[in-house]
């Protein structure tokens, strides 16, 4: 696992030296911690239940499972990516095995969901801050649905998703009270319309960082024309407003979303105190969760469980 996992921060000459330094060596500490001690996590089998269930969201009704854990204090909200998404019940069984319980649902206009889904498929902008705001709205009925589902039983509840979600989950959090921990794979720390420059650039082919630098991307991003023209969203607007607990899990060879800028934006938040983490795989690709690698899925259960911990 170690061949994949870097501690890298990129900070610009113009951030404190001090703070840079202090944040390196937490980081350090932190994952070493988290390296020890996850070697019987994705291997554990902990009993788990099944339900499906149907929540109002907006005026709409969304179609989900619960997977219940057996004696689980914790439990988190699985939210989508781009694209029509069904509920992810792999990943959902996963984390049940490893005995936090989870609700998963269909994206709205997907499968029995209610509502009406937006994205190119249909010919629709599925990242105009309209509709991200509308699948925050749904994150935090789920939310809300889990929370009250189980009472008091759950002590803890957080957020996880990938990709877009990385602009859902800020949002999402913001909305409820009940969120008390995100963990976002992949997901960008960048306004909507730098990630769609970034993304026109690599045109999401393979070998793009064999012949490009992190310099020609912050350039290209910097001074590109937009392609389309609609409201923007700064996930860095709804993180400045949080206090919840985050971690961020990034791939270095990742094509679709810019990660030397999204790294570069959670150190200054923590500088500004944020209680934020991440971890950089530099072999690994966008997908972290479909990955042969269990390292990432590692980190991030066992980041939930010690953060519980803490909590109690």
């Amino acid at each position: 696992m170690q061949k994949h996992l870097s501690i890298t921060y990129s900070y610009r000459k113009s951030s404190a030296q001090y703070a840079k330094e202090s944040l390196h060596i937490s980081l350090i500490l932190l994952l070493l911690s988290l390296l020890f001690t996850t070697t019987n996590i994705i291997a554990q089998t902990t009993t788990y239940t099944v339900k499906d269930i149907k929540f109002k969201s907006k005026g709409i009704e969304l179609a989900g499972t619960i997977f219940t854990a057996l004696n689980s204090k914790i439990g988190i909200v699985i939210v989508h990516g781009s694209g029509q998404e069904h509920r992810s019940n792999k990943f959902a069984t996963l984390l049940a095995k490893n005995g936090i319980s989870v609700l998963t649902y269909d994206k709205r206009g997907v499968g029995e969901s209610g509502g009406e889904y937006a994205g190119p498929e249909v010919g629709t902008n599925n990242i105009d801050s309209a509709n991200l705001n509308l699948l925050a709205e749904d994150a935090s009925a789920a939310v809300l649905t889990l929370n009250n589902y189980f009472g008091k039983k759950l002590t803890y509840i957080g957020l996880s998703g990938g990709s877009q979600a990385g602009w859902i989950i800020p949002l999402a959090s913001n909305k409820s009270k009940n969120v008390d921990f995100t963990v976002i794979f992949s997901g960008p720390v960048v306004p909507t319309l730098e990630q769609l420059r970034f993304q026109f650039f690599t045109e999401g082919k393979a070998n793009f960082w064999a012949n490009h630098t992190e310099q020609e991307v912050r350039d290209h991003i910097r001074n590109a024309p937009d392609k389309y023209k609609f409201i923007t969203t700064d996930p860095q607007v709804s993180l400045r407003r949080s206090n919840t607990p985050g971690i961020w899990l990034f791939g270095g060879q990742d094509v679709q979303i810019p990660v030397g800028l999204s790294i570069d934006q959670l150190n200054l938040l923590k500088i500004e105190g944020k209680p934020f983490e991440y971890c950089l795989f530099p072999e690994m690709g966008h997908f972290l969760t479909a990955s042969d690698s269990s390292a990432p899925i590692k980190i991030a259960i066992n980041w939930i469980k010690k953060l519980s911990e803490k909590a109690k």
